[in-house]
């Protein structure tokens, strides 16, 4: 079997992002998959993006990854989530032509690197360095560096009622002998679950009883290497659970493998099944149900907002109790997949494997949800594999550098003990890190690390330079009596209404930078500023008799292990798990005070 410097294990997204890297970074990649067909398959829900997962695409996009590209060319749908509140908070979101994206995704791979349909069953270590991986027929292929993104197939077991299999998802076999290899290298493993709704047929739903949910228009892309969206966009449908449904759910959740004591992973706690929606919020007279194609062309519908675990029957039942789907067609079954996860506290800030080397994680392996965080981690993994081989610096994102950095320093410091999600509330520099604004944050970066193309690096230097002349412009141009500037800090003003005064060639994600960057000037000058003392502070040095129960703000926790640990300066403080930005904050604010003894 073939040699290569990075193995990757997993054709996720997580896999993807990993294999591409490397790639990018000038060495041989191998993807390894059980099925080629399956690269880049979207097991739930057919989309991309959504409220702070939009921002991680965008970021993916500024590195040079590929998901952005992969949904511009496939989506059906495109929306930014929130355009009524502030951009902070703006998400944008495409319903993807499941079967397209999936086509363009292993096209894409193929074309970049080499991929090996086989079943890995063994990881190869020696000297407390993994080379390697063993494959179920008995061969092995070696590599510098090997990147784990196996999504939910370690110890994969599948559950509809009190039915469950072994799988990684529907049809597909889970990773057993895997498992026990990484439970064999000493990390701490955990349980966690995930589900999906059923999948009706199309032609079997009224939809005169929904309300109909359209795209913005014109679609807005997500990458920066995409002009415009050149597909035709369809909608979307929104509908509502009904008391019947609760009751039906209440009648037979002795039948739920959730409630039965069945199932013993944790699941998501922003994408509760509904099971858990109906006890957990028995005030909630309706929940919405969003009803959306899986392709253009497909009969098959997913239904958003209805994930169950519940016997087919029962789902049926369900299904009949609603407006609109009383004579909806199961294509498949809602199902709940539980599987093992790596606690990520074991990993270093590089997605590395702290007590075993050449060995990275990436994506659910690592306890996080969703197709986004699981590739922004696969873009990193595979990145640093790559750069740690080079003998360069490895990538890392500060929390103020990208969604990406909060991501994988809450993984890595806090850990998890149930389905990771990413949100916007999680970061602390929220109008700095905007979806509008990725590229100007991490194009450089990624030029620098070698992940960015020079075309395309300078590509961004030219959007630079036209939003920063549209800004100045805004600053000098009079209207009325007032600058473009002083009329976009005006509630309800956009600066798409001043499009051909500021400068022609200006795209949507340029006026969006230039009015927020007016409208949150404040804002902003301030969060940079916090930025730029958190960069200066890394040196302070802290007292070692230093009582840190005396600093306000401070959570009992996060004492105690300073307390053990005691760094010596705020730097090391930081790479202290569980110790945030806010408690940083707290901790330097009490040293200036002159408080802190020395």
């Amino acid at each position: 079997m073939p040699e290569a410097d990075v193995l990757v294990v997993g054709g996720g997204h997580a896999g993807i992002e990993a294999v591409l890297a490397a790639r990018r970074l000038g060495l041989s990649a191998v993807l390894l998959t059980t099925n080629r067909e399956n690269i880049g398959e979207m097991p739930c829900n057919p989309s991309i993006g959504g409220i702070a997962k939009g921002h991680l695409v965008r970021e993916i996009d500024a590195l040079g990854g590929a998901m952005a590209l992969a949904i511009d060319a496939t989506g059906i749908q495109f929306k930014v989530l929130n355009r009524s509140r502030g951009p902070a908070v703006h998400g944008p979101r495409a319903q993807a032509d499941k079967s397209d994206y999936r086509r363009f995704m292993a096209r894409y791979v193929v074309e970049h690197a080499e991929v090996i349909e086989a079943e890995v069953a063994d990881l190869l270590v020696d000297a407390g360095r993994v080379r390697g991986v063993r494959l179920a027929d008995g061969s092995t292929i070696r590599g510098g560096a090997t990147v784990l993104a196996t999504g939910t197939f370690l110890n994969g077991l599948i559950h509809v009622g009190l039915r469950s299999e072994p799988a990684g998802r529907a049809g597909e076999r889970p990773s057993l002998a895997l498992a026990t290899a990484l439970q064999s290298l000493g990390l701490p493993l955990g349980r966690l679950k995930t589900g999906t709704p059923p999948r009706i047929r199309r032609q079997t739903i009224d939809y005169s009883k929904f309300t109909v949910q359209l795209g913005d228009d014109p679609p807005q892309p997500f990458s920066y290497r995409t002009d415009r969206i050149r597909q035709s966009q369809v909608a979307c449908h929104l509908g509502y659970t009904t008391p019947g449904v609760a009751q039906v759910i209440r009648e037979n959740l002795d039948k739920s493998p959730l409630y039965s004591g069945k199932i013993r992973g944790t699941g998501p706690r922003y994408c509760p099944s509904v099971e858990d929606k109906v006890v957990k919020f028995p005030h909630r007279v309706r929940h919405q149900l969003f009803v959306e194609p899986e392709g253009r062309e497909t009969d098959w519908m997913y239904i958003n907002g209805l994930s169950t675990s519940l016997p087919e029957d029962v789902q049926r039942k369900i299904l009949q109790a609603i407006p609109g789907l009383e004579e909806a067609e199961i294509l498949r079954p809602g199902y709940a997949v539980e599987y093992d996860f790596v606690q990520p506290t074991a990993l270093e800030g590089t997605l590395k494997v702290r007590e075993c080397q050449g060995l990275y994680l990436a994506g659910q392996i690592n306890g996080t949800s969703g197709y986004e965080e699981a590739g922004a981690q696969g873009l990193l993994a595979g990145a640093n594999a790559a750069l740690e081989l080079l003998g360069r610096p490895p990538l890392i994102l500060a929390r103020h550098d990208a969604y990406i950095g909060v991501l994988i320093d809450d993984l890595t410091t806090l850990g998890t003990n149930e389905p990771y999600r990413l949100m916007t509330s999680r970061a602390e520099y929220r109008l700095h890190l905007r979806a509008d604004n990725a590229d100007d944050r991490l194009t450089e970066i990624g030029s620098r690390a070698g992940l960015v193309s020079g075309e395309v690096a300078e590509a961004h230097r030219e959007r630079r330079r036209r939003r920063q002349a549209g800004l100045e412009e805004s600053r000098k141009v009079r209207i009325g009596g007032a600058t473009i500037e002083e009329l976009l800090r005006r509630p309800g003003s956009e600066a798409g209404a001043f499009e051909a005064q500021i400068g022609g060639g200006l795209e949507r994600n340029d006026l969006a930078w230039i009015e927020a960057e007016i409208k949150y000037a404040g804002y902003l000058r301030r969060e940079r500023a916090e930025i730029e003392r958190l960069r200066a502070a890394g040196g302070c040095r802290i007292p070692v008799e230093l009582d840190y129960g005396a600093v306000r703000g401070l959570s009992r926790e996060v004492v105690e292990k300073l307390t053990s640990l005691r760094p010596a300066t705020i730097g090391d403080a930081r790479l202290v798990p569980g110790v945030t930005a806010a408690a940083l904050e707290c901790l330097m604010y009490y040293l200036r005070a002159g408080r802190g003894g020395a």
